[in-house]
């Protein structure tokens, strides 16, 4: 998903309702909530803080990333669970993510940082984010820049932690 998409999905609360609606149509969502999932994937979420820890201490920088979109995307799944919706996309989660946290406890800069992490597309949108996620993943590249790596760390710290307010907030 490219900015202007993402733009116009927080601008449109009618486009996001329209495209929940087909994605619970398509089984891709589910109305259901459990807080034993919503703990387990907030526990994955804390898991892959302390392997980002490991992996840079350790000089893999390129896992590093990779533990990072795994944090975010755990503890999103944990917050859309908290409103009673489960997921089986990317894209419908952030969808669940926009249509109940936007404006509300998520910031403009937890969306945008999500949606980079969720976003399988985009190759040079963010160099801190998910498209980093990427290169460590999939390239033979193993240089990244320290600055980079630990300003994503702290983001995603930043991400797990309010998403932990917010669910201590509602249970």
């Amino acid at each position: 998903m490219n900015i202007y998409e993402l733009n116009n999905m927080l601008n449109n609360p009618h486009l996001v309702e329209k495209r929940i609606e087909n994605f619970i149509h398509k089984k891709i969502i589910k109305k259901e909530s459990s807080k034993g999932e919503i703990k387990g994937h907030f526990q994955k979420a804390k898991h892959n803080l302390n392997f980002i820890k490991d992996a840079i201490q350790l000089n893999y920088p390129d896992w590093a990333i990779t533990g990072c979109y795994y944090a975010c995307y755990h503890a999103a799944l944990a917050l859309i669970l908290s409103k009673g919706y489960s997921s089986k996309s990317h894209l419908a989660t952030l969808c669940i993510l926009i249509k109940e946290f936007y404006s509300k406890e998520l910031t403009r800069n937890d969306i945008e940082l999500i949606s980079l992490f969720l976003n399988y597309k985009d190759i040079l949108f963010y160099v801190d984010s998910k498209n980093k996620r990427e290169l460590a993943s999939y390239s033979a590249n193993i240089l990244f820049d320290n600055d980079e790596i630990e300003q994503l760390r702290i983001n995603t710290v930043m991400f797990v932690s309010k998403v932990k307010e917010i669910i201590n907030s509602k249970i």
